[in-house]
């Protein structure tokens, strides 16, 4: 089965749908699955090869708002990258034209929508909530959903990473959606890393103690995580006892992430951390794990930190609130930071030791990214025979 994937997320230097990807391929069995990712690049060339796959680029231009990023611009050029590949199943990893490029593709071939963002949820949801119902959002960008549903005609299934995703598409008026949970890295994140003396190092870089509590957050610096909001709840959470919030990411949004992070003196920024078996054990080491944005698909993050035995304090809505199992941690109404700062006090005023011991206990619960891509490809290769019995 070879599966074309039309990744306009896909770029060298970019964050989780290029490790998505990478995995992807990585996961293919060779003679049984070949996964060729299609994605615009500089020029026209071949990046990567493996038993698996390959990662192959078409030209296009930068993306304005992102120049590590580029897009889909000349669609007969892409139809003629599919012909030549001569794919079993095309993947397309965008809401936005790509998909509609590939549903003008002729040709007899099952296609498949993965829905890796949720633009409603990243930016009109976010924007106009506090003026305007959900309801009424969703009318105004009625072009958007009538774009979906347009789609949802010309693409057999349409995969989410999540529940809360899946219910809005399904509500939106799409037929063809398939929840299909993404997992952690096999073998690597583990409780039993949790190391005490790394704690105590990293509490002092926000400026305590041992004793105090030691929250972890792990993101891009961009609007839609909402991270001065995330760092004014903890220092509101903080007067009635010391907490440590260390922020691991960059992003184009540095700046105001900074200025955040100035007026809130337990608060500590840190790079990136690219050495996963070092974040594996920075996750255990901590306390908790918060997170401010509502708009994830699948939200990784808080998949991580639940296979590291740490509960999380994470919104109502969206991939986050997917992944929380209650006694481990707390959920908060999305977009508030009052009810975050709340959500924070309540969980350490109750029995947090507690909380930690319970998602240490079930962290083997978490599933694994290789099981995702095993019941992937399994859909997949179920829709290939339900289109040959179509044919014949």
């Amino acid at each position: 089965m070879r599966i074309v994937d039309v990744c306009a997320f896909y770029a060298p230097q970019g964050g989780g749908v290029k490790t998505y990807v990478e995995r992807k391929i990585a996961a293919a069995t060779p003679g049984e699955q070949e996964v060729i990712i299609l994605a615009p690049g500089e020029k026209d060339e071949l990046l990567f090869e493996s038993p698996g796959g390959s990662i192959r680029t078409i030209k296009g231009p930068t993306l304005p708002v992102d120049r590590r990023y580029r897009y889909f611009q000349d669609e007969p050029a892409l139809h003629a990258a599919l012909d030549d590949l001569k794919p079993d199943l095309v993947e397309v990893s965008s809401p936005w034209s790509s998909p509609a490029m590939v549903a003008r593709w002729e040709a007899d071939v099952p296609r498949a929508l993965i829905m890796h963002a949720d633009p409603l949820s990243a930016y009109a949801y976010r924007w106009f909530s506090p003026i305007a119902s959900r309801d009424t959002i969703d009318s105004a960008f009625d072009w958007f959903w009538r774009h979906l549903r347009k789609l949802d005609e010309s693409y057999e299934l349409v995969i989410s990473a999540g529940r809360s995703l899946s219910d809005r598409l399904i509500e939106g008026g799409m037929t063809n959606v398939h929840t299909m949970p993404m997992g952690v890295e096999s073998g690597l994140f583990d409780p039993a890393l949790r190391d005490l003396d790394l704690r105590t190092r990293l509490l002092e870089r926000c400026g305590l103690g041992p004793e105090a509590t030691l929250l972890i957050a792990l993101g891009r610096h961009a609007s839609e995580k909402r991270w001065p909001m995330v760092f004014d709840a903890v220092t509101a959470a903080g007067y009635q006892r010391p907490i440590g919030l260390i922020l691991f990411g960059d992003g184009r949004e540095r700046a105001k992430v900074v200025r955040a992070a100035m007026r809130n003196p337990t608060v500590h920024l840190a790079a990136p951390v690219t050495d996963r078996r070092d974040l594996a054990t920075i996750l255990a080491s901590a306390d908790a794990l918060v997170h401010g944005c509502e708009a994830e698909t699948f939200c990784l993050a808080a998949a991580e930190a639940k296979a590291s035995g740490l509960p999380i304090i994470v919104p109502d809505e969206g991939g986050a609130s997917d992944q929380f199992v209650p006694g481990q941690g707390a959920l908060y109404k999305a977009r508030s930071g009052a009810a975050l700062a709340a959500a924070i006090a309540d969980f350490l005023a109750s029995d947090p030791a507690g909380a930690r011991r319970r998602a240490a206990a079930n962290a083997w619960r978490v599933p694994t990214m290789e099981a995702h891509f095993e019941a992937l490809f399994a859909l997949y290769a179920a829709q290939l025979r339900k289109n040959v019995s179509h044919v014949a």
